[in-house]
This record gives C-alpha cells, sequence and structure tokens, in this order.
C-alpha cells in the first residue's frame, strides 16, 4: 500500500518512510498544548494564575471536562483543513497516536463505554465522502480498545458552518440540529466525544447537553485542536 499510496507528513507534505507518522523537520512545529491550559475545555492559557479560559468562566458548559491536542494555530491549523477538506483522511493515524500519547491514561482513567464522533449532515458527508471526526475517532479506537458508536447522536439539520458565526450565532444556528437514538444511548453511560477543533465549544456543549438529558452520566471531550484563551 505504502508503494501505490505513500504515507506523507501531516504538516509539510513531504514522503515519509516506512511508517513514520511525521518528519522529524516537522517535530518541532508543533504546538502541543501544555500547562498551563483551562482545566475545563482544554484550551491553553496565557496566564498561570487563572484555572478557566474566558468563556469556561462565563458559560455554563454540559460536558465534564474536554482536552485537545495542540493549539490551533500555524502547520497543525493548515494539517486540519486538508485533513478536513482536501480528503487527507490519512492525517488521522498522527493525530490518533498522538491522543493516545498525551492522553491514553487520562482516558483510561475516565472509564469510558464508548467513543462517539460529532456527526455532520448526511448532505454534507457524502459531498465530502467521509466524516473528520468519525476518521479521527476511529483512530483513538484502534489505539485504545475501545468501542467507537457513531449513531448515537443524529444530525438533523444541516447546519451553517459555525466558523463564520459568532459565539451566539453559533449556539443559535445548532438549535434542534442533533437527535439521540434512544435503544443505543441505553448501553453507554460514560462517554467521549471526539471532533477535531475546539473553537468555543459550542457544538460539543450542544451534543452533551442532549448525550445527558438522554441519560449519559458523563460526556468528555477530545479534540485535535483548540484556540488559545482570548485573554
Amino acid at each position: 500500500m505504502n508503494i501505490f499510496f505513500p504515507r506523507t507528513c501531516p504538516l509539510c507534505e513531504t514522503l515519509l518512510p516506512g511508517k513514520t507518522l511525521i518528519c522529524q523537520n516537522c517535530v518541532k512545529d508543533v504546538f502541543v498544548i501544555a500547562e498551563p491550559k483551562c482545566q475545563k475545555c482544554g484550551k491553553a492559557l496565557r496566564s498561570r494564575d487563572k484555572l478557566f479560559c474566558w468563556e469556561c468562566s462565563k458559560k455554563e458548559r454540559f460536558f465534564d471536562r474536554a482536552v485537545a491536542l495542540f493549539e490551533h494555530q500555524g502547520k497543525i491549523r493548515e494539517s486540519i483543513y486538508r485533513f478536513k477538506y482536501k480528503n487527507q483522511r490519512a492525517y488521522a493515524a498522527y493525530y490518533g497516536d498522538m491522543a493516545i500519547r498525551q492522553y491514553g491514561e487520562l482516558i483510561k482513567s475516565w472509564k469510558i463505554d464508548a467513543i462517539v464522533p460529532v456527526p455532520i449532515h448526511k448532505k454534507r458527508e457524502v459531498k465530502r465522502g467521509y466524516n473528520q471526526a468519525r476518521v479521527f475517532a476511529k483512530e483513538i479506537a484502534k489505539r485504545s480498545g475501545l468501542v467507537m458508536m457513531d449513531d448515537i447522536i443524529i444530525r438533523k439539520i444541516n447546519t451553517n458552518p459555525q466558523k463564520n458565526l459568532s459565539d451566539s450565532g453559533r449556539y443559535f444556528n445548532l438549535q434542534g440540529a442533533f437527535g439521540i437514538n434512544t435503544e443505543k444511548i441505553k448501553k453507554v453511560k460514560n462517554i467521549l466525544l471526539v471532533d477535531d477543533i475546539f473553537t468555543t465549544g459550542s457544538t460539543v456543549d450542544m451534543c452533551s447537553r442532549i448525550l445527558k438529558k438522554a441519560g449519559a452520566k458523563k460526556v468528555y471531550v477530545l479534540c485535535i485542536s483548540a484556540g488559545i484563551d482570548k485573554e
């Protein structure tokens, strides 16, 4: 497979030898989120004097805790764009590997029953060819031994892209957008909700809210990247 479909670096797109997931030149360009970071959503903080980012200190969150792998900037930002819109699904192997390296033990401590990717509408999935959150979730499931269930949350409305909206606009844009498979949710209590980018958290918050309303006990969130605290 590597002969006909050679693996490329998810950051610079150069060819990779063997089973390498990222080239050595790009390792230094990865902004892994480290302390200080928000104790609720996992965003990088600008000050060690704070426990929570500006948004988490101002609004109610419905997920129990969220973490992300990288700061959403530089080569990672470009990498996720290609992963999401340019059919670079192979990048998920690198993201999944980093997820287990950074948060494998934490995920074990959460006693997760199922990994649940944030769904996209069927029209958008047909046009794009895949749901990037599901591809990422599948890599985490493969490396952790956890079950992925991609039919618990149902995307009912093909909403406008969140990236073009304000914080309040994102919230209202998602009203009624998701539904729950009531039979599937009965089988799980602790959920790892997976998405690609955490910006304001509106999408994962809405999903967490309906999951808990349907009977989930704990909802944790894992994203590939997250923005940086406003303050």
